[in-house]
């Protein structure tokens, strides 16, 4: 109660979504268990102990540059052209094996050893040659188009640190230090289930009232490219005791629950009173369109994410809320950064103040500008408006009315879908 004006402020229900995201990334932490593969097996997973370089990288002074190895000290400023005397040559894997002189020079490929007794390397392109001379303008810098050993990496640091997801350039750094084998972590393990009367399973005729369930389609796929195990419960109908069998199997035999439908306050909606009276609710309400009633929460070990029914809400709150949260549990660290671009927008957008809402959209490029307009369709149930999308055009909570030109925030697809 103010003390100003007597005025009772209603208590505030549900949560922001960086307030939502904070509770959840606070809450949960990475899984046990690890395992040896081989690296043309660790794409995708995440490191459990950092990768230590066993020598130097590269292991010799080498040369950046097509040219000619040879003395710094030979060409001082001041002296013009000098000639040099062309005394073996050098390539990737087959070194020079004597020592340069004064007057003297190597022709050396890129990636071959420093011949003993040189410093420095002129490009091919700034040479002269004359027989078994070649003629070079004074002006070379000590060390010049030069690696050195150890320039990438010095033996004993750490190539890549524990906790990072393991990518393509990855495996080519683990494979140029002679290693076979990661340590990373277990596959995290999530089981996952649609809930719904209404919901009829592909491959079988619809009844009269009912849709094909497409969230369990969706959510395989995005579990998939995050690189989970995962268990498939199917369609659960709307019976309490058919849900609650669902959550104590799934509870038992995996890492994380994920669940779609019968989230909200519905009288066919249970999993959120299942969730409590089983295990624990974190939040169950975000300030979020759309996927406003989305739970968190755990039951026993397991964490559980009670997503909603309607499908572009789905797909919102797992990129939003659970993509972070899964790779957290599965190791990962730090989690990578989900930029957000200001970009122009060419449609007046109606919005009111309250809540943060995340709309379909079409970034593309015009008169050599890059721009964004919302897909033509926003409402929760229509997938098609996601599949043909290539981002979020993300509205803050505070933000009102879009016009044409205003300046949105965006966050590609790229990466995420």
């Amino acid at each position: 109660m103010s003390l100003e004006t007597g005025a009772t402020t209603a208590p505030r229900t549900s949560l922001s979504v960086e307030e939502a995201r904070n509770r959840i990334l606070g809450a949960v932490s990475p899984i046990d268990g690890w395992e040896r593969v081989a690296i043309r097996d660790a794409l995708g997973r995440v490191l459990r102990e950092d990768v230590i370089a066993p020598f130097n990288v590269p292991a010799h002074d080498n040369s950046a540059m097509d040219g000619y190895a040879l003395r710094a000290e030979d060409l001082p400023d001041g002296i013009g052209e000098r000639s040099f005397r062309v005394i073996g040559s050098a390539f990737a894997g087959r070194s020079f094996s004597g020592v340069v002189g004064a007057g003297q020079a190597v022709r050396i490929m890129t990636g071959g050893v420093m011949p003993a007794g040189a410093d420095s390397v002129v490009m091919q392109e700034k040479v002269r040659t004359d027989g078994e001379h070649v003629l070079i303008s004074a002006g070379v810098q000590h060390g010049q188009n030069v690696r050195r050993a150890g320039e990438d990496l010095s033996e004993g640091s750490v190539a890549i640190s524990r906790g990072k997801r393991i990518g393509p350039a990855d495996l080519g750094l683990v494979a140029s230090l002679g290693l076979a084998e990661l340590c990373v972590a277990r596959r995290l393990r999530v089981a996952f289930f649609s809930t719904g009367d209404e919901l009829a399973s592909i491959g079988s005729p619809a009844e009269p009232g009912q849709v094909y369930d497409s969230n369990r389609y969706t959510l395989h796929g995005v579990l998939t490219r995050l690189g989970c195990d995962l268990v498939d419960m199917g369609v659960i109908p709307d019976r309490p005791e058919a849900i609650e069998t669902a959550f104590c199997s799934a509870a038992a035999s995996s890492d994380v629950i994920l669940s779609s439908g019968g989230v909200s306050v519905g009288d066919a909606d249970f999993i959120r009173t299942l969730m409590d009276r089983l295990g624990e609710v974190n939040f169950w309400k975000i300030d979020i369109k759309p996927g406003r009633p989305m739970a968190f929460g755990r039951i026993g070990n397991t964490w559980m994410f009670g997503l909603p029914g309607n499908p572009v809400a789905v797909m919102v709150t797992y990129y939003q809320f659970v993509m972070d949260a899964l790779l957290k549990i599965a190791g990962v660290t730090p989690l990578p950064e989900r930029p957000l671009i200001p970009m122009t927008c060419t449609t007046a957008i109606r919005k009111s103040a309250g809540r943060q809402e995340y709309l379909r959209g079409h970034l593309l490029r015009e008169d050599g500008a890059w721009e964004v307009r919302p897909a033509a369709a926003q409402g929760s149930g229509i997938l098609r408006s996601m599949s043909e999308a290539n981002c979020f055009i993300v509205l803050g909570e505070s933000q009102g009315d879009v016009a044409p030109g205003d300046t949105v925030d965006v966050q590609l697809f790229d990466g995420l879908v």
